[in-house]
């Protein structure tokens, strides 16, 4: 009788441990996983950004290029940096831009009309860029078209079609702010605008 008990209460010793021990091999495995898909969905969430930055024109006018056999190409290091700040500001005909037209830079990170000449922001994660802006402050700035996301902000001058943004997803906004908050730091203050009396 004391070695039933005996073996009863070991056997359900050794229950309990099993029990005990895949609970824990269980819990473990579910926070690996969930890891896993936090980990997956930030990667989603960037991927998504970049695919948004490619198809909304970023790099058109907010990456300097350089001329290649066809065309213009994406300089990769400066890629997002805005309108190169060691680079000479040409001087504009200014009649034209008095009767109404305007003029692109040939690799478009600067373009000059009847608002004066202005020059495509850093979006890279520099202190000269976007690096210590918060989300919110890129939202307002992408779709409401407040200098550097302040209230206080003066409006975006063209090209930058940040009316075409107004209606943006949050989520579209988030993608895109992780994904700019993901590319290599360029150091890069672009110039201020001049105003059209000043071209």
């Amino acid at each position: 009788m004391v070695v039933k008990k005996w073996l009863m209460r070991t056997a359900w010793a050794y229950f309990a441990l099993f029990y005990v021990v895949s609970c824990k091999e269980e819990v473990t495995q579910k926070e690996n996983e969930a890891a896993v898909v936090a980990e997956k969905s930030a990667a989603d969430v960037v991927a998504h950004g970049k695919y948004l930055v490619e198809i909304m024109g970023c790099h058109d006018c907010h990456s300097p290029k350089r001329m290649g056999a066809n065309g213009p190409e994406l300089i990769p290091e400066l890629m997002l940096s805005g309108y190169p700040a060691d680079r000479p500001i040409v001087k504009m005909d200014s009649k034209l831009l008095k009767q109404g037209f305007a003029m692109l830079y040939p690799d478009l990170t600067a373009g000059a009309g009847p608002w004066g000449m202005s020059f495509a922001g850093n979006l890279t994660p520099d202190e000269s860029g976007i690096g210590s802006w918060t989300r919110d402050q890129f939202k307002k700035a992408l779709t409401e078209g407040k200098l550097k996301g302040l209230d206080t902000g003066r409006t975006l001058l063209p090209t930058m079609p940040w009316v075409n943004f107004k209606s943006l997803k949050e989520d579209d906004i988030t993608a895109i702010f992780e994904y700019l908050k993901s590319v290599k730091p360029v150091k890069n203050v672009v110039p201020a605008p001049i105003p059209p009396d000043q071209i």
